[in-house]
């Protein structure tokens, strides 16, 4: 099971979209879900219209009937969010009982963008070969080298020592640490 944080888009009845916001929130928090469940977003933005001869500035519904959920998808999380009140299902159910399909991250990055809403990019300062100890995870305090960086998805793939082989290990920017 992949234990990851994805965007998921949830089917919502049309015009309930902020109501199922607030409903999933208070579930979260009333079932202690806060380390799967992290935001719930509505993708709405703002349009100038012109009524009457005044402009004024509207708020709209990107997808009217959806709403974005980021969450690390398990039994518990995936259970919470579709008995949530107002909620018809997941995007991307093949079919019951079967999990969502999450969104490809640069997806998400642009109707979070479209909002207004910048995801904050680590800048990459690792270079191949370079030499860096792990900072954090099961493999933490251990050292080895990089041997594939991905920006896109903010990991390295670093070698490093486990029971004496040299073993590729996928990590987040987050998780290491530069050697001087």
């Amino acid at each position: 099971m992949d234990m990851e944080k994805a965007w998921y888009v949830v089917h919502t009845y049309s015009g309930y979209e902020n109501k199922v916001k607030t409903n999933l929130e208070k579930r979260v928090e009333s079932m202690g879900m806060e380390d799967k469940i992290f935001r719930v977003l509505v993708p709405t933005e703002e349009e100038v219209e012109t009524k009457d001869g005044k402009k004024r500035t509207v708020t709209k519904k990107v997808f009217p009937g959806y709403v974005l959920v980021e969450m690390v998808m398990t039994d518990d999380s995936w259970y919470v969010v579709r008995n949530t009140p107002g909620v018809t299902g997941f995007v991307g159910s093949t079919g019951a009982g079967s999990k969502p399909t999450a969104l490809r991250p640069e997806e998400a990055d642009t109707i979070l963008k479209q909002m207004g809403i910048e995801i904050p990019k680590i800048r990459v300062d690792f270079a191949l070969r370079d030499m860096v100890r792990v900072t954090d995870g099961p493999f933490s305090n251990r050292t080895g080298e990089i041997i594939e960086i991905y920006p896109d998805r903010q990991k390295v793939r670093v070698l490093v020592d486990i029971f004496g082989r040299e073993t590729p290990v996928e990590l987040d920017f987050t998780q290491v640490q530069k050697l001087d």
